[in-house]
């Protein structure tokens, strides 16, 4: 296996949540209940633990079916292939989690599970992609395409969701800030179980591929 292929996290992975038009419209609603009272004035972060990444290609293990999250994730600092690029990268990543109702505290146990962050192959210097407004992220399961994310409906750009994450916390060199996972019409997430295969692919990246198996005890 080379390494281009096992590519994983060198530092902490934040997940950014609300961080899609679509998302956060479906949520609007709720956003003046208790006991929150009002909208999020910064970002609504989260963290994927070590136990959750795994390299592209992984065999992931569910109890139930999942969702799909298909994201790009920021990486920060000098991380191998991003230098001479501004120190920063991007990466494609499936942000998998378990259905749930969650708003502002997302429960670890149904995001956290052991291989529940599976990264794409090789990251890139932003300065190659171009303009990420313009890129999409077409999901895929068992060959038929379930997903487009268009990151042009983002609530915060990357430059800008990273100014506003570094106006309350340090992110250090291989920490990674993913920018958001959308949702499907109604607030749903495209939905995967054992004997599915995913596929996560954007212009200029190399596909993240990935199956799901069956959890047993």
């Amino acid at each position: 296996m080379t390494a281009a292929i096992s590519w994983l996290p060198s530092g902490t992975v934040y997940g950014t949540l609300l961080n899609f038009r679509r998302e956060f419209e479906v949520w609007a609603p709720r956003m003046g209940e208790p006991p929150y009272k009002a909208p999020p004035r910064a970002p609504v972060l989260y963290v994927k633990t070590a136990n959750t990444f795994a390299p592209c290609g992984a065999a992931i293990a569910v109890p139930e079916a999942a969702e799909v999250g298909a994201t790009l994730g920021l990486v920060i600092g000098e991380a191998e292939g991003a230098r001479g690029a501004g120190g920063h990268a991007l990466v494609l990543l499936n942000d998998l989690s378990l259905p749930h109702e969650s708003y502002y505290r997302p429960a670890l146990r149904f995001r956290n599970r052991d291989g529940f962050l599976v990264c794409g192959p090789a990251i890139r210097r932003m300065t190659d992609v171009g303009d990420l407004e313009q890129l999409v992220l077409d999901v895929s399961v068992n060959g038929l395409h379930v997903q487009r994310v268009e990151l042009a409906t983002l609530v915060r750009d990357a430059k800008t969701l990273l100014e506003d994450v570094s106006e309350f916390m340090t992110l250090r060199p291989g920490d990674v800030l993913m920018l958001g996972t959308d949702c499907l019409e109604g607030g749903l997430r495209p939905r995967v179980q054992a004997g599915d295969r995913i596929e996560i692919a954007a212009p200029g990246f190399a596909p993240l591929t990935h199956t799901v198996t069956e959890e047993t005890v």
